[in-house]
């Protein structure tokens, strides 16, 4: 079975609000087992949502709205849903009643407007509302033609069910779990779920990732293996559907071992983690200590860290350096200005950090060589420079200082984080190497 989600509003289309309703709906419709084929947002205009309409009742078993049941002209939704059904607008007495009630509660006079909130396509049914002013509707639409075979299989015969909600989110949160969630169920008669689990590796493109799990991550393949990056730290999603929680864990169980039998300690996390909670994992673990000096990162290794060792000692803290002067301040690491990319300022850095701190480990980043001035874009560093060359990171012990260079290969816009995960990375792999 396979849904639609429309999401209706002039804010979304242009951008002024992010619909963040579509991405909690498809989590829910997954939830129940229903697979999420369509993500469709228009705007408030009759047309467009009537021709929106027309099209989810020919290709999904269930279409969910959100927005365009207020009170107001471009709430469009009731409007839109009988046109494209071919029916017309009956009042809903019961309804009516109980947004009359709303308003006296509240102990205001109703607008005569909001009448239009009782209206709904004939054959359809009010899904209730108690905390607001705009039912929501429960329609089954025939289908108006075949389905084209080019979509492909899993369409119910002959209807498509619709559930059109308010686009306020605490409100579309409650009437779903009320009323929209146990009607999908039942409707589906067999429960079903779907589940997934989403694998965290850094160190390697996406394309070698990729070639080193051959066959894995295709179409069609049971369970379903997607690959995704953001910032550099790639996501492989395994998902899997079945009767059950547990059956999807035991069908995904196999291929989560091959694919950490495969990558090695290229995975460092799963779920919500990112590098810096694999590091305060390693640190808590060794009852260790790091702290961190930033020239490059503008503080974002701080930033993590602080944020992922709260609660513990293990992150001692950071000190982050705009330039050579600020660094002889801070650190009394005395370089020349034109020296501040070097290996060498890294290890000193590195080093200074470390005693000064009293930690285990010292972190450090030194400064991004710049090839020059180049035009500011929202791409480019806010000075409007860009970065080619090697980015130096140290690693100090009480006994070594270890300098790894990291060429500038990324686009600018994530040069910083990027570099931030690479130091973060170089210290979980000592880590783990002993």
């Amino acid at each position: 079975m396979r849904a639609e989600i429309i999401a209706i509003g002039d804010e979304l289309t242009s951008g002024q609000r992010l619909d963040t309703n579509t991405q909690w709906l498809s989590e829910r419709l997954g939830e129940l087992g229903v697979t999420v084929a369509f993500h469709t947002t228009v705007g408030d205009d009759l047309e467009t949502n009537v021709a929106a309409f027309r099209t989810a009742f020919d290709r999904a078993d269930i279409v969910v709205s959100t927005g365009g049941l207020g009170p107001t002209a471009d709430d469009l939704t009731r409007d839109a849903l009988a046109a494209a059904a071919g029916v017309e607008l009956v009042q809903d007495g019961a309804a009516l009643e109980h947004i009359r009630d709303l308003f006296a509660r509240r102990r205001r006079e109703m607008p005569e407007q909001n009448v239009r909130q009782a209206q709904f396509p004939r054959g359809s049914r009010a899904v209730p509302n108690s905390h607001g002013t705009a039912p929501g509707i429960d329609f089954t639409v025939p289908r108006p033609s075949p389905s084209p075979p080019q979509i492909g299989e899993g369409l119910a015969e002959g209807a498509c069910r619709v559930f059109a909600l308010p686009g306020v989110p605490a409100e579309m949160f409650e009437m779903w779990e009320a009323s929209v969630a146990p009607a999908i169920a039942a409707a589906l008669g067999s429960r079903r779920v779907i589940r997934h689990r989403r694998i965290k590796v850094f160190g390697a493109g996406e394309s070698d990732v990729e070639a080193m799990l051959p066959d894995m991550i295709r179409r069609k393949r049971e369970p379903l293996v997607g690959i995704t990056v953001s910032g550099a730290t790639i996501t492989l999603r395994i998902t899997a559907s079945g009767p059950n929680d547990a059956a999807c864990e035991q069908a995904m169980a196999p291929t989560i071992a091959q694919i950490r039998e495969i990558l090695g300690v290229l995975v460092f996390g799963e779920e919500d983690d990112e590098l810096e909670h694999a590091v305060v994992r390693l640190l808590n673990e060794r009852k260790q200590s790091m702290a961190v000096a930033e020239w490059a990162t503008d503080g974002l290794v701080s930033q993590w860290l602080a944020e992922a060792a709260s609660g513990s000692g293990c992150f001692r803290g950071g000190i982050v350096v705009r330039d050579a002067a600020m660094l002889c301040t801070l650190l009394d690491v005395a370089v020349e200005a034109s020296d501040g990319a070097n290996e060498r300022t890294a290890s000193a850095m590195a080093q200074a950090v470390r005693e000064k701190s009293g930690a285990v480990y010292g972190l450090a980043i030194a400064a991004l060589p710049a090839s020059g001035p180049a035009e500011s874009t929202a791409a480019t560093d806010p000075h409007g420079v860009e970065f080619s060359g090697t980015l130096h990171i140290a690693l100090a012990t009480s006994d070594n200082v270890r300098v790894k260079g990291f060429p500038l290969a990324s686009h600018p816009a994530i040069t910083k984080p990027r570099s931030a995960k690479q130091a973060l990375n170089m210290l979980r792999l000592t880590m783990l190497n002993g």
